[in-house]
């Protein structure tokens, strides 16, 4: 069995937002395994659906970005599942809008919402992250202003094609395992570089 989790923030006016694009990757999962039944479970919307006879949970937690741990964490314990299992979603502002990136496992690098799970699983750490860019925030503008804003059209697109291409990398992540999922769909070096100085948000919605 296996749980991918899609980080964002829950009602209507953050739906478009940057800090959502962990939802819509979720979303398109969904449509992708014909997992459309959302039901409400542990502070989370969960879909199931199955992959090659395997259980797959597609979750969104309802919890607010921060806390996303306080929904993670009953679902990995009431299926009695090892963090191998588990598969993260998230923004990254490390990362130049619209470049993806898998890794194995790793801290919460400032994202509050990663950071909340690790918490919440007891520091553990060793769970598949994928990670989605949307680039820093413009000059004078916080943080929170920048995650909790929509995608211009431009970057709307880039993002669109982003979430395309993962949703066979997840799949993979699926079947083969996070290593195999890397080596093929980890942009090669040169295509997509990451930015350093990564600035922390505060806040339960961001």
């Amino acid at each position: 069995m296996k749980i991918f989790v899609g980080l964002g923030n829950p009602t209507a006016e953050y739906a478009a937002t940057k800090h959502n694009v962990g939802f819509m990757l979720a979303d398109r999962l969904a449509k992708e395994l014909n997992a459309t039944d959302w039901r409400e479970k542990f502070n989370a919307l969960v879909a199931e659906t199955f992959l090659d006879g395997e259980k797959i949970l597609l979750v969104k937690p309802q919890t607010f970005m921060n806390l996303s741990g306080e929904a993670v964490a009953p679902l990995m314990n009431f299926y009695k599942l090892d963090a191998e299992n588990l598969t993260v979603a998230h923004d990254d502002m490390d990362l130049p809008l619209g470049t993806i990136r898998l890794r194995p496992k790793g801290s919460g690098g400032g994202h509050h919402g990663v950071e909340s799970i690790i918490q919440h699983l007891g520091g553990v750490q060793n769970f598949p992250r994928v990670r989605i860019g949307v680039g820093r925030p413009p000059k004078n503008w916080s943080v929170n202003s920048h995650v909790l804003s929509p995608f211009m059209q431009d970057d709307a697109e880039k993002i669109s094609a982003a979430l395309t291409e993962l949703v066979p990398a997840v799949i993979c992540i699926f079947r083969e395992g996070i290593d195999i999922a890397m080596n093929k769909f980890n942009p090669r070096k040169g295509q997509g570089t990451k930015e350093k100085g990564q600035v922390e948000s505060n806040g339960v919605d961001s």
